[in-house]
């Protein structure tokens, strides 16, 4: 790039998005690139990166929220430009980010809803009683594994083990602007993993295998996509949760999103008397702290079971102290 003091934002934000199209994932460039067009470049890319200061960036975030733009829109456009801004540092076109100590505070994540057991299961059996078709069996399998829809959207049948009772993780697919479909890798190097079947997730596959082996010859194996259309064409992303919200609806169910899915079964597994590691383990995040920070919420109703269990442990060791021969057992101990 040519030498900084001649460079304007709207140059350098150009050439960081061709560098940042060979790195990141299509759904992240696709979100950064519309931010850059259609926000900074009209905003700032007349300005020269080094005339830009701290000021410039809190008149546009201010301005933008008086107009009535979203808090989170705005956060948004200004961590992306964050991020550019980084980069010049780094590559030492200025010497710090003006966006360091102004961009607006992260929004606090809305809570998330999710379905409790007893809903989950009424949503289960009303797909079962109604439709049998490969949406049920996909819903079976997000809510019995945790698995988020791109993995699922993308299983292939040779990842699938049913004698086994596993499959492998290895494929991720998104929608790009809700539009175009794009094969990619799982979101973390952890989710490229095996997950285990419990057997009614297994009985869904099942089913789908018969689909798939009919009118083929006996002992071919089983290729392509495990979920799909008929022309062997992934599922679309979009039409997933319009059948997700159609079907709950039927059943008067709080309206969740398809990612939603993947919490209700996390939310079942730390109710549960499954530690905290196992869960993280098959929710197949990167670390403990991951799962802690995103369902940490959950965790005070199993911090009190497990000390439940301490003063059960104890107070039965009181009793069987105070007993016959007690006395002589801990003088022994």
């Amino acid at each position: 790039m040519e030498c900084s003091h001649d460079v304007t934002l709207a140059t350098f934000l150009a050439e960081w998005l061709r560098i940042k199209e060979k790195t990141l994932k299509p759904t992240t460039f696709a979100r950064y690139r519309d931010h850059v067009q259609a926000d900074l470049i009209p905003s700032f890319g007349q300005l020269a990166l080094t005339d830009l200061r701290a000021r410039h960036i809190t008149a546009w975030s201010e301005a933008e929220l008086a107009r009535g733009r979203g808090y989170t829109a705005v956060y948004r456009s200004g961590a992306t430009f964050s991020s550019a801004l980084g980069h010049a540092v780094r590559t030492r076109l200025i010497p710090a980010n003006p966006c360091r100590y102004v961009l607006l505070p992260r929004p606090i994540a809305p809570e998330r809803i999710c379905w409790n057991p007893t809903q989950a299961a009424a949503f289960l059996r009303h797909n079962h009683a109604h439709y049998r078709d490969q949406i049920d069996d996909l819903f079976e399998l997000l809510l019995g594994t945790g698995m988020r829809r791109g993995e699922a959207l993308r299983l292939h049948w040779t990842d699938v083990h049913l004698s086994e009772r596993m499959l492998l993780v290895r494929w991720s697919l998104t929608a790009v602007n809700n539009n175009r479909l794009s094969l990619g890798h799982p979101k973390t190097k952890a989710s490229r993993n095996w997950v285990s079947l419990a057997p009614r997730v297994v009985a869904a596959l099942e089913r789908q295998a018969a689909l798939a082996r009919a009118g083929q010859p006996e002992g071919t194996p089983l290729e392509g996509l495990v979920l799909c259309r008929s022309d062997g064409s992934p599922l679309r992303p979009q039409g997933v949760l319009v059948e997700l919200r159609r079907r709950a609806a039927e059943l008067g169910l709080p309206r969740i999103g398809v990612h939603d899915l993947r919490h209700t079964a996390a939310t079942i597994m730390i109710s549960s008397p499954v530690p905290l590691a196992v869960v993280s383990k098959t929710l197949r995040h990167s670390t403990l702290a991951t799962t802690v920070n995103l369902y940490g919420h959950l965790l005070p109703h199993a911090a009190r079971d497990a000390v439940t269990a301490i003063g059960t442990a104890l107070e039965r060791a009181d009793r069987k102290a105070s007993g016959p021969g007690g006395a002589s057992e801990q003088r022994a101990a």
